[in-house]
């Protein structure tokens, strides 16, 4: 997926640490590795979570990395490329906006809140046999508030994220395993994952 490039992005030296964030991040690039992804057998989801759960979020530490843009449901903002396997990504989600429901292209995600709260529905995968217009089903919503962590897999099933505050920013960390090589849509908020509407219709952003 697309994201905007702050000047503070980039691979962070473990010489350099001058907070807890960026510890947090220099401590999930290494549990990573130099060439693992979220994927890889070697990596255990529940490690990077983990990690996501032990930093207390301090706006003041990752807020250079957090440009919101109200005309877009959210942005997605670069911190730290690690070892070009998975990004690490601020969300900025506009008041009142949510994403499309959308898989993860046989990726994983690990997402915490660090600011205001933020409402997941999962879907079951549609079914075949079923009728052509017949709705996703909804197998659970979970409002998620500041510093707790998710993981989300396409062996748990579609989803989508909702800002339900329609008065304020809601700010989201995330680690995602992307593509090798990555395939991006510049200036679009999707690249290679599947979207889906309510009624079951598969779409595909191949450009914009």
């Amino acid at each position: 997926m697309p994201y905007l490039r702050s000047d503070s992005a980039c691979g962070y030296q473990a010489s350099i640490v001058d907070n807890a964030f960026e510890k947090l991040v220099q401590d999930l690039s290494a549990a990573l590795g130099p060439s693992s992804g979220l994927d890889s057998e070697d990596v255990d989801p529940l490690d990077i979570q983990r990690l996501m759960e032990e930093y207390v979020s301090d706006e003041t530490e990752w807020n250079v990395y957090a440009m919101a843009d109200p005309s877009r449901n959210y942005t997605r903002n670069l911190v730290d490329e690690g070892n070009g396997k998975s990004n690490l990504l601020i969300l900025v989600w506009s008041p009142g906006r949510e994403s499309a429901i959308h898989d993860h292209a046989n990726a994983h995600c690990v997402m915490k809140i660090l600011k205001g709260s933020l409402k997941e529905t999962l879907f079951s995968w549609p079914e075949e046999g079923q009728a052509p217009n017949a709705p996703l089903q909804i197998t659970r919503e979970t409002v998620y508030g500041e510093n707790q962590v998710t993981y989300m897999s396409d062996k748990l099933g579609l989803h989508k994220i909702s800002n339900m505050d329609p008065n304020n920013f809601a700010i989201s960390l995330h680690r995602e395993f992307h593509l090798d090589p990555p395939i991006f849509f510049p200036h679009t908020e999707w690249d290679c994952c599947s979207l889906y509407t309510p009624q079951r219709r598969k779409l595909r952003l191949l450009n914009i």
